[in-house]
């Protein structure tokens, strides 16, 4: 996505994801880490792969290198769905099922994920749902309708297990647990990003998680998740109020982001997952982001906060898309300029705006 985002080079996109694709074993899951002279086991990381995809069929226009993979990401949901029990929970699914770097919380070990004294975890579940959903939907436009179908439905009797085995009305937050007695942010951004809850419910909840100083909290990795929950529920304008890490990072003299959120280990890792600021001052504040396969429309909606100006400009398949905003005297004054011929719509509280290529002028 930072690639994507900052040069429009995916050369080096494709060899990740081709090397990814080959570096599926025969059970199904793809290696954490290929080629390596240690192979690495995540099977999480196989469920975000295919999230990858999606990514790339909707940023780039090349739905054959798309079509191509497809084959593996059933491999993958394969291997998952013979750990899925009668009610489509998850259950002592083999390997590392690493989540996130969360320390000092009860549960969490190594990375994992608190599990149940019957071997379910609500992080898990949601995970497999959000690539149920997304496999879904690739299969439909690319693939197979029969896979679709099959898809759909396992996340829809999994989405409905979660909700009965998970959810804690009294506390109006989903539990990690079916013991419902260790919470994390985790969980609830999966619930609004799985679409688990939404419109009224999905603010509620993303207020909650931001407010609950209980919930085990995300990693600077975990927060691009965290972030893309807030902007699901509405709540987009608060983002430029939660980089509080990525402040904490350059008082510590870092030159480059950490993996991890412990100020006794932090270090310059260069680490990717740490960017995502990189992408957000785009996708959410100057709000560009991709409204059809391939980038063929853009939607851009701002999420300013107390910003009064702003302005930038990213790569696309067919140039570059330039914006700026500007408060003057009351008014916004937008300009979006959209490389050739491409089309797509302003958005700004509520309200929309077609878009037409080459530059719009608009005032609020």
């Amino acid at each position: 996505m930072v690639t994507y985002y900052n040069s429009g080079d995916d050369r080096l996109v494709r060899n990740a994801i081709n090397l990814m694709d080959h570096s599926r074993i025969p059970e199904g899951p793809t290696l954490s880490r290929h080629p390596s002279f240690s192979p690495q086991l995540i099977p999480t990381f196989s469920l975000w792969y295919i999230g990858m995809l999606h990514d790339y069929w909707m940023y780039r226009p090349d739905d054959e290198f798309i079509k191509e993979k497809l084959g593996g990401t059933r491999q993958v949901l394969d291997f998952f769905h013979r750990y899925q029990q009668a009610d489509g929970s998850l259950a002592h699914v083999p390997y590392w099922n690493f989540t996130d770097w969360v320390e000092d919380q009860k549960g969490w070990s190594g990375g994992v994920a608190p599990i149940g004294s019957n071997g379910n975890s609500a992080v898990l579940d949601f995970q497999l749902l959000l690539a149920y959903q997304t496999a879904a939907e690739l299969e439909e436009k690319l693939g197979m309708e029969a896979f679709s179908w099959e898809y759909k439905e396992r996340a829809g009797q999994l989405m409905s297990t979660i909700r009965q085995k998970y959810w804690n009305a009294s506390m109006d937050l989903f539990a990690d647990t079916p013991e419902k007695d260790l919470y994390s942010q985790h969980a609830n951004i999966l619930a609004v990003l799985t679409g688990t809850v939404k419109d009224k419910e999905a603010s509620l909840l993303a207020n909650k998680m931001l407010s609950e100083k209980s919930l085990a909290p995300a990693s600077i990795y975990f927060k691009y998740y965290l972030h893309l929950a807030i902007l699901r529920a509405g709540m987009g304008n608060d983002y430029l109020n939660l980089l509080g890490k990525w402040f904490e990072n350059i008082a510590m003299g870092m030159t480059t982001w950490a993996e991890d959120s412990n100020i006794n280990t932090a270090r310059s890792d260069c680490h990717a997952w740490g960017s995502s600021p990189n992408i957000e001052f785009y996708r959410i504040v100057l709000g560009i982001d991709t409204d059809a396969p391939g980038f063929s429309r853009v939607k851009v909606e701002p999420h300013l906060g107390t910003l009064q100006k702003a302005g930038g400009e990213m790569p696309h398949p067919e140039g570059k898309i330039a914006v700026k905003y500007e408060l003057t005297k009351g008014k916004w004054n937008v300009e979006v300029n959209l490389p050739g011929n491409l089309t797509g719509r302003f958005v700004w509280m509520g309200q929309e705006y077609e878009l037409k290529g080459g530059l719009n002028k608009i005032i609020l």
